[in-house]
């Protein structure tokens, strides 16, 4: 009997942690980079009925004509060798001096034991990369978090309020990614060295199940709004209030077992967008899921796909200061052989692909190589840094200048006076 009721007693406990409850104070507003824009997009999104607010499809099977080509070129190079086999889901952040470091996992194979987080800095000035570095390894990681690694992955890095870096990453002490949690840890010194990893907790009593992948966001009071997912049980997105390394609410962003590795488009202080990497079963659309918020994160509700193809696969999201909106993402259905950026002007409802990054379509199937996991950030809300997946072989790194948007937005201006 007392086992019955000790169950009853964890069950209780595990489901209190996956409610939110509506009477906590209401969350902050989001804080934005480029406030006087955000001014912009509301008033350009009112100028449509939610109707005309759906994207066109953008399916592979019947692309978007070609633009002019676009000038200036872009900037491409590859993050340093590290010597190891495989390399997977690189990060970026912008630091204080306008440098950018980047962030990713490498080892024999992606959850070996002998994976570490490496980091490395990008000098604008000389267009190369420092030497790489290990950020943490799994024997550290044990002994910082006093507990047992089995393997790492998914590192995103975020500025707190007081400047300070924050590296957010996953842990795993047993089972695959399903038995995840995440911990983070925090630089003084932009990222040269780090203090003790703390885990996050989540919930309450298993604590499981938890990862991270995309960009955090900023609330008005200094406090982090951090994306996750869950692949244990159910697959769905959550959104984290983080106040230092301390989870202090979360909200369910998607449902079911269909939509992780969500990226969130703020529209103003309170309303913002999440779309998603799809999991749906074969049967179903193998389209970009939404969830939308009216309350600044505190409640998601479910909407329209977004009607562009996701095989399975991450992608990345940024908003530049004009108002426009980016995503690099791979836009077929089955496979990662296809990697495209899209842009949706502020005073469009359309997204339109305005560079290919990669296509192997011509080659045959087995030698289709793999493009994913892309990262996108700003460092003057003009430019663009990406940084993806190549073959699980290499680290990309493209930039892209101001002057080459200014082109881009001309373009689609261009075609869609024709």
């Amino acid at each position: 009997m007392s086992r019955v009721f000790a169950f009853c007693f964890l069950l209780l406990a595990s489901v209190l942690g996956y409610l939110h409850i509506d009477s906590r104070p209401a969350w902050a507003p989001f804080a934005s980079d480029y406030p006087v824009n955000q001014v912009n997009q509301l008033e350009n999104a009112s100028k449509f009925t939610e109707d005309t607010k759906l994207a066109k499809t953008l399916r592979h099977t019947a692309p978007v004509k070609s633009l002019k080509p676009i000038q200036p070129s872009l900037r491409t190079d590859w993050l340093p060798d590290t010597g190891a086999l495989s390399v997977h889901a690189a990060s970026l952040i912008m630091l204080k001096d306008g440098a950018v470091r980047a962030f990713w996992f490498a080892g024999s194979r992606e959850g070996a034991p002998d994976v570490v987080i490496n980091t490395s800095v990008f000098d604008p000035q000389a267009s190369r990369w420092s030497a790489p570095t290990v950020v943490v390894d799994r024997v550290s990681a044990e002994k910082g978090l006093s507990r047992y690694i089995a393997k790492l992955g998914n590192p995103v890095p975020a500025r707190m309020a007081d400047g300070r870096m924050q590296l957010f990453f996953v842990t795993v002490s047993i089972g695959g990614w399903a038995g995840s949690s995440i911990s983070s840890m925090i630089s003084d010194d932009e990222g040269l060295t780090w203090g003790r990893p703390a885990r996050l907790i989540s919930s309450p009593l298993i604590n499981l199940s938890t990862l991270v992948k995309s960009p955090a966001m900023s609330f008005v009071d200094g406090r982090l709004g951090l994306p996750a997912y869950h692949e244990w049980i159910g697959r769905f997105g959550e959104f984290l209030r983080i106040d230092a390394s301390q989870v202090i609410d979360k909200r369910r962003m998607s449902s079911g077992r269909s939509a992780i590795q969500p990226v969130v488009f703020a529209d103003g202080p309170k309303e913002a967008e999440a779309f998603f990497r799809q999991t749906r079963p074969s049967s179903q659309l193998k389209q970009i899921p939404v969830s939308e918020t009216k309350d600044a994160g505190q409640s998601w509700v479910v909407t329209k796909d977004l009607e562009i193809p996701n095989p399975n696969s991450a992608l990345a999201a940024l908003t530049l200061a004009n108002g426009a909106r980016l995503m690099v993402l791979n836009n077929i259905e089955a496979g990662r052989y296809r990697l495209v950026m899209v842009m949706r002007e502020p005073s469009s409802p359309q997204w339109q692909v305005v560079q290919v990054l990669e296509d192997d379509e011509s080659l045959l199937n087995h030698q289709h190589r793999e493009f994913s996991y892309p990262y996108l950030i700003s460092t003057n809300g003009e430019d663009a840094h990406l940084a993806y997946t190549w073959n699980r072989t290499k680290i990309k790194h493209v930039y892209f200048p101001a002057a080459w948007f200014k082109h881009a937005v001309s373009s689609l201006k261009e075609k869609v006076t024709q």
